[in-house]
């Protein structure tokens, strides 16, 4: 069997957002694979019959990373290639058509918009998804000089600065060009659904600096006529995913945060669009729309969400895995539709159901209604040395089961001593399970056992579970802990001499939590970390909520607070040679926090360095530049290899 290596992510395929035909016939999908020479993502829409046979590339461009099914039942999608696009056109979204039965593509429309989303209401009427540029919220006229009159105005992965930003609604008419604004230039648009010709949307009109809290307002627009008409009034309930159920009514989750703030998960109601009363349908307790299972081998988009007939499918974590389930008008919830793994991206079409998901420890792969019908990544998986988790749960000191995993070193021998390495998840609220994570099997096939688990504050296991506010390096470092010692029980064959430490963000700032309170790892890699709640509060593009959200105060209310819940604070004590990893694009996580710890350990006498990427984000591990996250990975073995062995 060939080992798991750093560059064997290059041999990875990954499909993802797979969508019916308006007429049921036929499934199209996106294929993207990463390319060392480029270093970039090529990426190609890919073609089968509703019953999975016949699997075929439709688009050769490598281009097209995402794509929208008209109503006419051919493929758009936007790119950038020339495609006879004149100059003046140059500033504009350029969508190409092609027919799903082959063909060339050609250039279909140019809308004069950065579009970010196409929904199609009609074969001649699309809800445009666009970002605006509003002026007011900054000078952008000065290539030596930027001027910012707004907060936030930066966010992860998107280009340049966003003050005055906004994403808006517009209507457009293939026909005749004609394009019509839905939403103001002040208006944030977070989420629309459409029924015939209703279209119900919600966001939020603001300036200067936005509102922490910022509970979305709901509105319905008539594109006939024109009117829009508020429903909700904006401060009203926090909401996630919505739809139009019915003329009268819409499925919004949503969370009251009484007991639990914004770190309260959201159950189920239902919003009369009539006389706007939003009321109490069924408890949940959980997220909706999205898996949030760590991995690294994962790539691309597709529904999260899905109205078809009167059931609502969605995407949803409970207990350490990601699936899909749906809830109906009777308000009754599905059974798993999915088996345990992670379900990221479906689609429903009458009784067939496509799932793009991860299984046991096989990569991305499609599979309708259970059966897997693309078969990108099978032989690589079957060449390769892939190591089975092996699962163990525990009772905590503080009475709440723990899950975790532990991956024994490639060819391992009982009874020979191996270093370790300790694995922490970001978030917090996501999870770890048994799915194939890239990274970790490169460690276990480099000689080292690898072990992993769900603290407290992670996702799928309700409020009491995750609610760890104002708690950051208490309850779930006892946990993680915990966790450590049970594995070293189970596994005598660990050397504890020899273990370490590595995470990123959430993970990252529970790794300067741990080499400031204890001294039991021999190594430390800190990514895209938090260092200090003060800094990250007025840095990060999220700080403006997050930190209220997840330590219950600010620097103005409890600026002693904030700081005793920072790794900062505690770096003196810190003996551990540490690695930190940062991007210069990192709006999440700045670079300020890996900088900071850096300093202070460096000043305090510690073995530490600084690799910092350009150009690179929050995502540099999951969709970094092929080259970069080939580098960021031989930074860390190399560091690991170093002091563990």
């Amino acid at each position: 069997m060939n080992k798991i290596e750093i560059r064997s992510f290059l041999e990875f395929v990954f499909p993802s957002a797979p969508a019916f035909s308006p007429d049921g016939s036929k499934i199209a999908f996106v294929v993207q694979t990463p390319s060392f020479d480029k270093n970039k993502y090529i990426g190609n829409i890919w073609i089968m019959e509703r019953d999975g046979s016949g699997c075929r590339q439709l688009t050769q461009g490598g281009d097209a990373k995402s794509f929208v099914w008209s109503k006419d039942n051919t493929i758009l999608f936007s790119a950038s290639r020339d495609g006879g696009v004149t100059a003046p056109e140059k500033g504009a979204s350029h969508w190409f058509e092609i027919d799903p039965r082959g063909g060339e593509a050609k250039l279909a429309f140019s809308i004069p918009l950065k579009v970010t989303k196409l929904y199609p209401v009609d074969s001649d009427r699309f809800i445009v998804t666009a970002n605006h540029q509003n002026a007011a919220g900054g000078d952008f006229t000065d290539a030596d000089c930027q001027v910012i009159e707004e907060t936030p105005f930066r966010a992860n992965g998107v280009s340049g600065f966003t003050a005055g930003r906004r994403k808006r609604l517009h209507l457009y008419r293939r026909s005749t060009g004609e394009l019509t604004a839905i939403t103001g230039e002040w208006f944030d648009t977070t989420g629309y659904s459409v029924r015939g010709d209703k279209l119900l949307y919600k966001g939020s009109e603001w300036r200067g600096a936005k509102d922490r809290l910022n509970y979305d307002g709901y509105w319905l627009y008539d594109p006939a006529s024109g009117e829009t008409r508020q429903i909700l009034a904006p401060g009203t309930i926090r909401t996630q995913s919505f739809c139009l159920w019915d003329d009268t009514t819409a499925l919004v989750a949503a969370s009251d945060d009484t007991r639990y703030g914004r770190m309260q998960f959201v159950d189920f109601y239902t919003l009369d669009i009539t006389s706007g009363c939003i009321s109490p349908f069924v408890p949940y307790e959980a997220e909706v729309g999205s898996s949030t299972t760590g991995s690294d081998a994962r790539l691309g988009g597709g529904f999260g969400t899905k109205l078809q007939g009167d059931r609502y499918y969605f995407l949803t974590t409970l207990g350490d895995c990601g699936y899909l389930r749906y809830i109906d008008k009777s308000g009754t919830l599905s059974p798993l539709l999915t088996p345990d793994g992670s379900a990221d991206s479906f689609d429903v079409c009458g009784d067939d159901v496509i799932v793009c998901g991860m299984n046991g420890q096989k990569l991305p792969e499609l599979y309708l209604n259970g059966r897997q019908v693309t078969h990108f990544n099978d032989e690589w998986l079957n060449s390769h040395s892939v190591i089975t988790p092996e699962y163990h749960e525990f009772l905590a000191s503080d009475g709440f089961e723990i899950h975790g995993w532990a991956m024994k070193p490639a060819g391992y021998e009982a009874g020979k001593k191996y270093p370790a390495i300790l694995h922490i998840h970001g978030g917090p609220r996501t999870t770890f399970c048994d799915i194939f994570h890239h990274e970790m099997q490169m460690w276990a096939n480099a000689g080292y056992f690898v072990i992993f688990c769900n603290p407290r504050g992670s996702d799928g296991r309700g409020n009491e579970f995750g609610y760890i506010q104002g708690k950051y390096g208490t309850v779930e470092y006892r946990n993680i802990m915990e966790f450590v010692d049970q594995m070293l029980a189970k596994y005598p064959d660990i050397d504890e001499g020899r273990m370490g430490v590595a995470g990123g963000s959430y993970g990252g700032f529970m790794t300067n939590w741990i080499i400031g309170h204890t001294d039991r790892f021999a190594a430390a890699v800190s990514q895209r970390s938090i260092s200090n709640w003060v800094t990250f509060e007025h840095t990060s593009d999220i700080g403006y909520y997050f930190a209220h959200t997840h330590q219950g105060s600010t620097t103005r209310e409890n600026a002693a607070q904030m700081w005793e819940h920072s790794p900062l604070q505690y770096a003196p004590n810190c003996t551990t040679p540490t690695l930190f990893i940062h991007s210069d694009e990192d709006f999440r996580c700045c670079e300020v926090e890996g900088v900071s710890m850096f300093t202070a350990l460096k000043n305090s006498g510690v073995e530490a360095k600084m690799v910092l990427f350009h150009g690179e984000n929050h995502e540099l591990s999951r969709s970094g530049k092929p080259r970069n996250r080939i580098r960021r990975m031989e930074e860390i073995l190399s560091w690991l290899d170093r002091h563990l062995k």
